[in-house]
Parts: structure tokens; C-alpha cells; sequence
């Protein structure tokens, strides 16, 4: 493990209480110009649970008019009632978005997918990266804000699903995560990705605010709308 990658995950909580985290429940709102481009224009008010050591995320209240669970794992992602009955699925999931663009409509399961495997990977950052199957290296520092911030570049394993396989990762002095650098595979966006407000909660830091931009060859448009943004209202971190 590199000396920035062993400061970030000190930094955010430390490897041993992570390894002792079963999971991690967030309700929060949602919204941006891509869910408009997609089909589901407006704000969202979901909750949802994430195993913190397997890719599994379980949405609740995504749909306004029932109780339904949206539930994501990279090989199958279905929608289900309060019974456990199943309303609609699909295997292999990643291959339904082939052939997408910006503005291809999404169904409530190309949603499910989207959403599960990223708020998944956000809950679950920086400790994920020290999981077997990760490599990293420091890139040169960039500077931002008045600040200067050291660059992790991490590469994905082909088994964990992701916005991409090679994404840059961006800290401040103190080692929290300021930036995410990406194109999101599924839909062809370029992304600057922006997290705020940090808060510990149970031992654990996260960002509780997130700004997705469009990142174009002169830099991010931060100025322009925003194409995702995620408060987090309530978080509570279980241990097992």
C-alpha cells in the first residue's frame, strides 16, 4: 500500500474499524440535470443500505407511490415488494447501457444499477481501494481553491463494478477527499466529481455532500449546471 493511500484511509477512520463495519445506512436527496436527461426529472428522497464489504446496495423509497426495494449487485439487479416478490429484474446488467448516450432514456432497473453500484462505491472509498485486485499510484500534485492537493490514481478490478475501470482521486493537506476524476462508462460523461462538508460518524468520515460537473479538456465547469448532487441527511454506520 502506498504511504498516500496508508494517510487516506487513517485519515477517513483507519483499516482495522473499517474491517469491523457490516454496513452503512444514508437517506439523502438527489437530483440534476442527468436524472432530467434520463426519465426521472426531479428530486429524490431515497434511503439506502450497503453491505461495506460486498458490492450490495438495498434503495428504498425511490419509487413515491410504493414500498418497493431497488436492490443492486453487479450480476443482477431486480426491484421486489414488501413481500420479496419479484416486480422486475435483469442479469448481467452493465450490458443493457450498450450503445447509450448522454441522452438515452433510462428504465427503473438501468436506475437500480446506476445508482446501486455508485452510492456503493461512494460509501465504501477510500477503504475499498485496499482490497486485494486494486492498484494505485501518486500522480503530481494539482493545485485548486488555493489548495494543494496529491492525486491517487486507482485502478479498478474487472469484478468491481464501477463508473470505470482507471479513476483519479484528489486530497488536501489533511487527507480528506476533496475530488474524483472519471467518465462515467455507462452514459459517456466526462465528470469532475466534488465532495463537501466532511462528518464522522461512528468513527468513520465521510463527505456529506457531493457535486458531480462536467470536466472538459480546460477544466472542470463548475460555474455550469450541475449533472448530479447527493446531501446526505442522515447516515449511521452498523458494526457487526
Amino acid at each position: 500500500m502506498s504511504d498516500l493511500l496508508q494517510a487516506v484511509i487513517d485519515a477517513h477512520g483507519t483499516a482495522k474499524r473499517w474491517q469491523e463495519v457490516d454496513a452503512i445506512d444514508v437517506t439523502f436527496n438527489f437530483w440534476g440535470n442527468l436524472l432530467d436527461l434520463k426519465g426521472f426529472p426531479g428530486h429524490f428522497r431515497p434511503s439506502v443500505s450497503v453491505a461495506a464489504h460486498t458490492p450490495r446496495t438495498t434503495i428504498q423509497h425511490l419509487d413515491r407511490d410504493s414500498e418497493n426495494r431497488w436492490i443492486f449487485t453487479p450480476d443482477r439487479v431486480w426491484i421486489e415488494r414488501p413481500d420479496e416478490s419479484v416486480v422486475a429484474e435483469r442479469d448481467d446488467p452493465r450490458s443493457a447501457f450498450a450503445g447509450h448516450v448522454r441522452d438515452t432514456p433510462w428504465d427503473q432497473l438501468h436506475l437500480t444499477y446506476f445508482l446501486g453500484y455508485a452510492v456503493w462505491n461512494y460509501l465504501t472509498i477510500p477503504f475499498l481501494f485496499a482490497e486485494p485486485g486494486f492498484t494505485t499510484r501518486e500522480l503530481e500534485p494539482h493545485t485548486e481553491n488555493g489548495e494543494t492537493w496529491r492525486r491517487l490514481e486507482v485502478t479498478y478490478p474487472d469484478h468491481i463494478a464501477a463508473h470505470t475501470k482507471v479513476q483519479t482521486f484528489y486530497f488536501g493537506e489533511d487527507f480528506m477527499l476533496r475530488r474524483m476524476d472519471y467518465i462515467t462508462d455507462v452514459l459517456g460523461g466526462v465528470a469532475a466529481h466534488y465532495t463537501y462538508d466532511m462528518k464522522t460518524v461512528d468513527g468513520i468520515t465521510f463527505p456529506h455532500f457531493r457535486r458531480v460537473v462536467r470536466r472538459t479538456p480546460d477544466g472542470p465547469l463548475v460555474s455550469g449546471p450541475t449533472s448530479f448532487a447527493l446531501d446526505y441527511t442522515d447516515l449511521q454506520v452498523r458494526y457487526r
